[in-house]
C-alpha cells in the first residue's frame, strides 16, 4: 500500500490547570474520590459543602443511585448513572439548576485508597473516557485527593499525561477521520496550580515521546523502511537540538559491522544506523548513558522463514528502536540535564538471492566471529555491533539495550513484563524500581556460565542460537553479553510488552510505546540533580 496522502490530523489535548478558590459553573464538574460516604452518615470535609450549595440534590442523587459505600446494588451501566465507568469503580451523576454549581457533577470513585503515579495515570484516563461522551467542558477537581508517594503537583500533572496517552490513536492511513472528540478544552483544578503546570512539562514531553515511538511501531513496512526510519527520527529530534549522524552502508562496511549487515544483506532497502545525541549536562567530558535499539523493520526470519500466520506483525520487530528514539524526545524536549546516546540499528531481514544462508560465519566489529545457524535470530547479530561500537566510541557509563528479541520471552513472563538481564545489580535494581513506578513493569531473568557454553560454536567464536527451545531468552541475553566487556549493561527483551500487548487504560494502541516511560524515569531517578 502507497503511503496515504491525506492524514488524519491527530488531536492535541488544551489542559489547563486552575487553582481551587472558585467552584466552576459551566460544563461538566468531575469529582474522584477514594472512598464513597457510609450510608447514614454525615457527609464531611468538600461533599458537605456541596451538599449544602445544592440545596440537598447530593444526598438526593447518591441515594437513589445507591452510590453509599455499603450498596448491595450490582453495577450495570457502562456509563451511565450509578454504573461503571471506563476502567474503574462506581459512579454518581448529579444534575443541578443553581448558578453557584455547574448543571452536571460526576462523583467518581476511583477505586483505590492510595494514588500512585500508575493510578494518578488511570484517573487521568478514565476521566477521558467519560469527556469523550460529552461536547461540554469538562473540569477536573482534584482539590481533595492526597497521595503519600506523589506530591499534589504531579498527581495533577500524571493525571493529564494519562489523559494525553489515553488519547493517542494511530489514524494517518485513515481516509476518514475518525479520531475527533469535538470536546472542549479540559481543565484541572488542583490546590497547587502554578506546580502542577511546572510538573507537566515533563510529562507533556513525554507523552510527545511515548506517541513517537507508538507511531513508529504502527507505521508498515512498505512506509517506514530503514532510510525512512532514520530521517523520520532526525526529522524530529534535529530541532529540539539533539545531533543525529545517519550511517549507510558504506561506512559501516568500513566499520566492520558485518554482524549488523549480513542480517539485511538480502533487502533492497539499505540498512542505516543512527546515533542521537543529546548532550543536556553542560559538561562534555562526562560519560554517557547509552541507549541501544533494535530496529529491525520487518522480519520475514530471511532464509529461515517464519510461518505466515501472523507474519504481519513482524513490522513491529523495531519496537526497540522506537523506544529509544522517543526517550531521546523526551529528554530532549524537556532539556533533562543529562548527556544520553541513542543508538538504533535500522535493518530488513528479507530471503533473497543476496541473503544471508544458516551456515555462513561473519565476522563482528569486535574481531570474533558468528555461526549464523538460523537467520531468524538475527536482532542479536544488530545488537553485538551497536554494544562493541557505543563502548569503544563512548566509554559509556551505562549500556541499557532494547528489543523484541524472542518469542521464549513471552512464554516465560506474558505480555505483562519485560524481560530484564543485567550484569550489574545496582543498575537492575534502579531498572526495576523505576518499572514499578512508571507501571512498565520489568522482570530480572538469569544469566550463567552453563547458558554462556550453550552459545560456543564448533566452527566459529559462537552461535547465534543456544540449545534448541531451552533458556532461549537467557542464551540470547548470553550472546548480547559477550560485547559488553565491564561496562554496567542491561538488556531488556520487550517482545511481549512492545506491540500487541493487552490494552490498558492509557494505552488503547497496538504499539505500546513501552520503555520510553521506564527509562525516562530511570534517568530523572538516578542521573538528573536533584
Amino acid at each position: 500500500m502507497p503511503e496515504s496522502k491525506k492524514t488524519a490530523p491527530k488531536a492535541q489535548l488544551k489542559i489547563q490547570f486552575h487553582g481551587c478558590k472558585t467552584w466552576p459553573t459551566r460544563g461538566t464538574w468531575i469529582v474522584p474520590l477514594t472512598a464513597r460516604p457510609q450510608k447514614g452518615k454525615k457527609l464531611q470535609g468538600f461533599l458537605a459543602e456541596l451538599e449544602a450549595a445544592s440545596a440537598g440534590a447530593l444526598s438526593a442523587h447518591m441515594a437513589v443511585q445507591d452510590f453509599y459505600a455499603d450498596s448491595s446494588a450490582k453495577n450495570s451501566s457502562a456509563d451511565g448513572a450509578g454504573g461503571e465507568s471506563a476502567g474503574g469503580g462506581k459512579m454518581c451523576e448529579i444534575f443541578l439548576a443553581s448558578p453557584k454549581l455547574p448543571p452536571r457533577i460526576v462523583l467518581m470513585d476511583i477505586g483505590a485508597a492510595e494514588l500512585d503515579a500508575a493510578a494518578c495515570e488511570r484517573l487521568g484516563a478514565r476521566v477521558l473516557a467519560l469527556a469523550k461522551k460529552t461536547a461540554e467542558p469538562l473540569q477536573l477537581w482534584l482539590g481533595e485527593l492526597r497521595s503519600s508517594s506523589v506530591t499534589d503537583a504531579e498527581l495533577a500533572a500524571r493525571a493529564a499525561l494519562g489523559a494525553q496517552l489515553a488519547h493517542y490513536r494511530f489514524t494517518r492511513h485513515k481516509t476518514k477521520a475518525s479520531h475527533a472528540s469535538g470536546w472542549q478544552p479540559s481543565a484541572l483544578h488542583v490546590h497547587s496550580a502554578a506546580q502542577a503546570q511546572n510538573a507537566f512539562v515533563r510529562f507533556a514531553a513525554l507523552a510527545e515521546g511515548v506517541a513517537l515511538a507508538r507511531d513508529l511501531v504502527n507505521e508498515p513496512a512498505n512506509v517506514l523502511s530503514p532510510p525512512a526510519f532514520a530521517q523520520k527520527v532526525r526529522a524530529a529530534l534535529k530541532p529540539l537540538g539533539v545531533q543525529v549522524s545517519l550511517f549507510g552502508e558504506k561506512p559501516m562496511r568500513s566499520l566492520k559491522m558485518q554482524a549488523l549487515l549480513g542480517v539485511g544483506q538480502g533487502s533492497a532497502q539499505e540498512s542505516h544506523m543512527v546515533v542521537m545525541r543529546w548532550r543536556g549536562a553542560g559538561a562534555r567530558n562526562k560519560k554517557p548513558l547509552v541507549f541501544v535499539g533494535k530496529g529491525v523493520c520487518f522480519d520475514t526470519g530471511g532464509i529461515s522463514l517464519k510461518p505466515p500466520g501472523g507474519m504481519e506483525d513482524m513490522k513491529g520487530d523495531m519496537g526497540g528502536a522506537a523506544a529509544v528514539s522517543g526517550l531521546i524526545y523526551a529528554l530532549a524536549r524537556r532539556k533533562a540535564p543529562v548527556d544520553a546516546i541513542g543508538l538504533i540499528g535500522l535493518v530488513e531481514n528479507m530471503p533473497d538471492g543476496k541473503a544471508q544462508r544458516p551456515g555462513d560465519i561473519v565476522t563482528s566489529m569486535s574481531g570474533q566471529t558468528i555461526e549464523v545457524l538460523n537467520t531468524d535470530a538475527e536482532g542479536r547479530l544488530v545488537l553485538a555491533d551497536l554494544l562493541w561500537y557505543a563502548q569503544k566510541t563512548y566509554r559509556p557509563a551505562l549500556m541499557i539495550d532494547l528489543a523484541t528479541l524472542t518469542g521464549a520471552i513471552i512464554i516465560a513472563l506474558g505480555q505483562e513484563y519485560a524481560g530484564l538481564f543485567s550484569n550489574n545489580d545496582e543498575l537492575a535494581e534502579r531498572l526495576v524500581a523505576a518499572g514499578k513506578r512508571e507501571n512498565e513493569p520489568v522482570w530480572r531473568m538469569p544469566l550463567c556460565k552453563n547458558f554462556d557454553k550453550m552459545m560456543d560454536s564448533k566452527n566459529a567464536d559462537m552461535k547465534n542460537i543456544g540449545g534448541g527451545r531451552s533458556a532461549g531468552s537467557s542464551t540470547a541475553a548470553q550472546f548480547l553479553q559477550r560485547f559488553t566487556n565491564k561496562v554496567p549493561w542491561a538488556h531488556l527483551d520487550i517482545a511481549g510488552v512492545a506491540m500487541g500487548a493487552p490494552q490498558t487504560a492509557t494505552n488503547k494502541s497496538w504499539g505500546s510505546g513501552f520503555g520510553v516511560k521506564l527509562l525516562d524515569g530511570f534517568v530523572r531517578d538516578n542521573y538528573e540533580p536533584k
